[in-house]
């Protein structure tokens, strides 16, 4: 990896003082990714124009072409399009951070950093596109640590473990200041979500006769003398005294002795943001990334940027947004229950159909809301499909519980490789809309023989 990148800092250093245009991914990855080179950009007065987007294609690299820009910078994106970039862009300065599978082992004259170039396994899954975007700033310039915590966040957004390269970048984020690990629940909303409600609905831990019932959850909070409201306020988790967390860890272990098989496993790393306020839906860096995740998906990525940047003004903006997003996730949930018995089941996989019913951006996250419900057994694999405006289909596969396959291979086998991104456990792309009837008959035929 570092040959990669001290060939990429090399050749950005003797880039001409023309603006730069950076292509960044529209998810919370993308906009972390964007965020890290914003600031290490800026600290050396160097002119960007930022443009975010949900996919690229073919379309959006033809409106580049149309750019009088010298020199482009993809971001969480674009190792999947190389061949298209070197036909479209040609004469261009073209540098790609990313994190997916390359579509061409031939670079040509790309700049081109990712971990599977130099034969990393599982690197997908190590590293985010926000992480390649950090090396590379911290690589140009070591005072760029201080963007360490961003990639965290990223990598968050993208369901990563912290192994790997992600365990580096993470030390980076702690020696910096910007970021610590605490021992807790390993319940998302840790930070702003009522008790009540992160017990019922926490997809992270089910908890037998709890989760899914507000009486039974409200009883056994009252059997544990831990009070829901305090001054007229909802108490969170982040409210409890040592001793009620000690009760409630307790309580939740001797729920699940019976039925899980690992009833202690409830408890794992926070990640707290250490310049945040407690209580703040910025304090968590997972709720963080819930909030860059709903500002990209809400069509309104620059209050993300701006979040990451640290605007106060943005940050609220941001706030209100993330309330919007979750009224259309409740709505896309609400859907999903009504309709459970329309959609195409089998032996090892479901078929989510969503049509006009649920917004393009917000299918990915509706699956993977499913993917974690316990609805469906271990190893079921979850595809969801929506319409876009442009009269097309959003495609989003997740396994419910863990598998071992490969779905952006299988998804690939269904869709054809070229139409689909991700990662092996997550991923997603396009089809036409008069490709629907064929895709799930290709679908249940491929699945069926899995």
């Amino acid at each position: 990896m570092d040959s990669l990148l001290d060939k990429a800092v090399e050749e950005f250093n003797n880039l001409n003082d023309k603006p730069i245009k950076i292509v960044a991914h529209f998810d919370s990855d993308g906009i972390s990714s964007a965020s890290i080179l914003i600031k290490a950009l800026s600290k050396k007065n160097k002119k960007f124009v930022l443009r975010i987007v949900k996919q690229l294609n073919k379309n959006i690299l033809d409106e580049l072409k149309q750019e009088e820009y010298d020199t482009f910078m993809f971001l969480d994106l674009g190792s999947g399009y190389i061949n298209l970039i070197k036909d479209i862009l040609i004469g261009k300065k073209i540098f790609i951070l990313d994190h997916h599978i390359p579509e061409s082992e031939d670079s040509g004259g790309i700049i081109h950093v990712n971990p599977h170039i130099i034969g990393m396994e599982n690197s997908s899954g190590t590293v985010s596109g926000s992480g390649i975007s950090y090396l590379f700033c911290k690589e140009l310039d070591g005072e760029n640590i201080d963007s360490a915590h961003l990639a965290v966040i990223g990598a968050l957004g993208d369901m990563q473990d912290f192994e790997g390269i992600n365990k580096e970048i993470l030390k980076d984020s702690i020696n910096s200041g910007m970021l610590e690990i605490k021992k807790g629940l390993k319940m998302f909303g840790f930070q702003t979500k009522p008790l009540a409600k992160i017990l019922m609905y926490s997809p992270d831990i089910y908890i037998p006769g709890i989760t899914g019932s507000e009486d039974a959850t409200i009883q056994f909070l009252n059997e544990l003398n831990i009070k829901l409201k305090e001054n007229g306020r909802f108490r969170t988790l982040s409210d409890l005294n040592e001793e009620e967390m000690k009760n409630l860890i307790t309580g939740i272990i001797l729920r699940r002795m019976r039925s899980e098989e690992n009833p202690e496993d409830i408890i794992g790393d926070i990640y707290l943001l250490k310049n945040e306020n407690e209580g703040s839906a910025t304090k968590d860096a997972k709720e963080f990334s819930t909030l860059l995740n709903s500002c990209g998906r809400m069509g309104k990525p620059s209050l993300g940027i701006g979040l990451c940047l640290g605007s106060e003004e943005m940050k609220y903006k941001a706030f209100d947004l993330g309330k919007e997003y979750k009224i259309e996730i409740i709505k896309s949930l609400d859907w999903f229950y009504s309709n459970k018995k329309k959609f195409i089941e089998g032996d090892n996989y479901i078929i989510i159909n969503a049509g006009d019913n649920v917004q393009d951006a917000i299918i990915g996250t509706l699956a993977s809301m499913v993917s974690k419900s316990r609805i469906y057994p271990d190893g079921k694999i979850i595809i969801a499909m929506a319409y876009t405006l442009d009269n097309k289909i959003k495609l989003s596969a997740r396994f419910s519980g863990k598998e071992d396959l490969d779905l952006k291979n299988i998804l690939g086998k269904i869709a054809g490789e070229k139409n689909i991104g991700g990662h092996k456990f997550a991923c997603g792309g396009f089809i036409d809309i008069n490709e629907e009837e064929k895709f799930i008959e290709k679908a249940k035929e491929v699945l069926n023989k899995l």
